[in-house]
């Protein structure tokens, strides 16, 4: 088949390219990097420079495509809520009018569990839990808006459109997460939010490469399905604080002891929030509410859905994905 990846280059996006281009597919990646590191352009990949936030897909991107995978997206907590808007809102509009223009028969979207958080624990949610009604994350907000768009114009005579959700994705080469976390605690910056024993889904990024392929395998074999979000996880909620810090014992760092209250934490987020906003500071506030609200809360989800729909299961437990991560993270 013909599939084109938002995103392509990016981490969860790259991997999703080559599973593709080792099944045999014809894959044309997008993004907005003009001139891409020749690491990243794979072997019979098809790179287009493009912006979706600013114009639809150049011609011959979409024609004859058999699936999308819109996996770019502007993550994070800094930048303004428009950054936010033209980057996961527009950009998703520009891309699904294009593709029904296409004739592109299924349409799959990477959103975020973040559409439904809130200030309160979240423990095995499924996929009942409404969209967050919170406006303390622009990054939340616009992949929310995106989401509901998408799924909206899922229509079986014309495309199959679905959402997947997958939890704080981590593995070698994440651009984020846990280079972040090691970074932080070297330079003695990090600090346990609330008690230390909120528990919350982690998901290694073969598994949620292997979930999107799991979609597509199912929207061609189901041509009724469609319209629906899904959560994918590991399975395996693990107590964040503890888990972390078996990490920093597996590539050599000291145990990360010193707390901050979640009370504590959101006001100080509230304040530097402010300061970001008002003052000309740079690059991404070290703390903010939503940011609180993650480091200190029970955040966990039933993967029931996603392996009823999709035939989802991880193909990496926690250990496996850990042993398969670390002589990346010790190199860190």
């Amino acid at each position: 088949m013909k599939i084109l990846v938002t995103g392509g280059l990016g981490f969860v996006g790259h991997g999703l390219c080559k599973a593709l281009l080792d099944a045999g597919h014809e894959v044309h990646a997008l993004g907005r990097t003009i001139k891409p590191n020749p690491a990243k352009l794979l072997a019979g990949l098809v790179y287009h420079s493009h912006d979706l936030a600013k114009d639809a897909p150049p011609n011959g991107c979409l024609d004859g495509t058999d699936a999308v995978f819109h996996a770019a997206a502007k993550a994070g907590v800094g930048g303004t809520y428009e950054q936010y808007r033209l980057a996961n809102l527009v950009a998703t509009e520009q891309l699904l009018s294009a593709s029904k223009y296409h004739g592109v028969p299924r349409f799959i979207y990477t959103s975020t569990p973040s559409v439904v958080f809130s200030t309160k624990p979240i423990r095995e949610g499924d996929e009942s839990l409404t969209y967050s009604t919170e406006s303390f994350s622009d990054y939340a907000s616009s992949k929310a808006q995106a989401e509901r768009m998408v799924l909206s114009a899922n229509d079986p005579s014309r495309i199959q459109t679905l959402a997947l959700r997958p939890h704080l994705v981590w593995g070698a080469g994440d651009p984020h997460l846990m280079p972040r976390v090691i970074q932080r605690h070297r330079s003695g910056k990090l600090r346990i939010v609330g008690d230390g024993t909120n528990r919350v889904d982690l998901t290694h990024v073969e598994n949620v490469v292997h979930a999107h392929l799991c979609a597509l395998r199912s929207l061609i074999a189901n041509p009724s399905l469609g319209g629906n979000p899904y959560f994918i996880g590991q399975d395996e909620p693990v107590i964040l604080w503890e888990w972390i810090n078996h990490v920093f014992a597996q590539i050599g760092l000291p145990p990360l002891e010193k707390s901050i209250s979640y009370r504590t934490a959101r006001t100080v987020g509230w304040v530097m929030e402010q300061a970001w906003k008002f003052l000309p500071m740079q690059g991404e506030p070290p703390m903010t509410r939503f940011v609180a609200c993650q480091l200190a809360n029970d955040h966990w989800f039933s993967c029931r859905a996603a392996e009823k729909d999709l035939g989802y299961k991880p193909v990496l437990s926690m250990k496996q994905a850990l042993e398969k991560t670390l002589p990346w993270l010790r190199a860190l």
